[in-house]
């Protein structure tokens, strides 16, 4: 059974950073290509994807409201997945997920179904 735990959300001001981090348990990085991703929620609003990578090559791709700001990254030796978040926006307030996919991808998607499993969540709270 695949489990992911996140963690590093937190409170900080307009222009501030933080760095998410998703412990992946139950799937091996360096075993086979799964894409990994990053979404965020706020009440009321679909579920977006902020930022995917694709555990194999480390392909990476990142949506056009973050790009420049927040970078993802893979640590395979220690079956990770991160998000470093800077120059924090008050939009950028959410509920942030991490997600993998159970089979490869090319490229990694979108869409929130087309994940299988999923962490808790950990909120990021930017004030003004």
């Amino acid at each position: 059974q695949v489990q992911l735990v996140e963690s590093g959300g937190g409170s900080v001001q307009a222009g501030g950073s933080l760095r998410l981090t998703c412990v992946v348990s139950g799937y091996a990085f360096s075993y086979s290509s799964r894409c990994l991703a990053w979404f965020r929620q706020v009440p009321g609003r679909e579920r977006e994807a902020v930022a995917t990578l694709d555990t194999g090559v480390g392909r990476t791709n990142i949506d056009t409201s973050v790009k420049g700001r927040f970078t993802i990254s893979q640590d395979k030796a220690k079956n990770t997945l991160y998000l470093e978040m800077n120059s924090l926006k008050p939009e950028d307030a959410a509920m942030y997920y991490c997600a993998i996919t159970n089979v490869g991808w090319y490229p990694c998607p979108v869409l929130s179904t087309d994940y299988t499993y999923w962490g808790q969540g950990t909120q990021v709270t930017v004030s003004a």
